[in-house]
């Protein structure tokens, strides 16, 4: 666990440095539980494949256990946005002033609502971000940034059985990318539910071949960092 600075604060976050020394950096954004251990293993995971990976603690210290799903709920629509958005930004900052991140850009990976923040934050970083894989998560409807500043390849990895993010709206979402010429695609696993590549499998909806397709996609994507 790390402390790093924010417009005249700190924020914490788990950093996990690549193995081979050095390598780009990827911010890690986390399900609304928390900064689990799960996310740290995600970290972890590519830190092994040659990637500082560094997961920002956006409830600051505060997580939900699986079984408290009204508390997660309540942690995911309290999170202030402003401060997430600096929290973000911030940890960005961190990873690209590290003599070990061999980049000027960074790679974001992010679940469910590290989903949908790894694609507002993209397009608020702008040309900051070069590669963005939201897991099951995507701001819909109204709800979303200024795609303007989107500049970042983007490949997404969503469930074809999904209440919190339904398929349908997440095309329709693809197609408007597209249509502003943003260099988008987003699979749907045949299948699958809401978190699938959760291997702690906390709604029951783990799916290991739908994850290890997913997962090789995504460190594919980030070797374009």
């Amino acid at each position: 666990m790390i402390e790093f600075p924010v417009k005249g604060t700190t924020a914490g976050g788990y950093l996990a440095p690549s193995h081979s020394g050095s390598g780009p950096g990827v911010l890690v954004l986390q399900e609304w539980w928390g900064l689990v251990p799960q996310i740290k293993n995600i970290c972890n995971r590519l830190a092994a494949e040659g990637f500082t990976a560094l997961a920002p603690d956006l409830y600051h210290g505060d997580f939900a256990e699986h079984t408290e799903m009204d508390k997660a709920g309540n942690l995911m629509t309290t999170l202030p946005p402003d401060r997430a958005a600096r929290d973000m930004s911030g940890a960005i900052d961190y990873l690209l002033c590290l003599e070990s991140c061999t980049a000027s850009q960074v790679g974001v990976v992010g679940f469910c609502m590290g989903g949908m923040l790894a694609l507002m934050v993209s397009a608020l970083e702008s040309t900051r971000v070069a590669v963005v894989a939201p897991y099951y998560g995507a701001p819909l409807g109204e709800g979303g940034p200024n795609w303007n500043g989107l500049t970042a390849k983007v490949e997404g990895h969503f469930a074809e059985f999904d209440d919190f993010f339904p398929p349908d709206a997440v095309k329709k979402l693809e197609v408007d990318l597209r249509d502003l010429g943003k260099d988008a695609t987003f699979h749907v696993y045949e299948g699958t539910g809401h978190a699938f590549a959760n291997e702690e499998n906390a709604l029951g909806t783990y799916d290991v071949s739908a994850t290890a397709m997913a997962w090789e996609r995504t460190l594919n994507l980030l070797g374009q960092i």
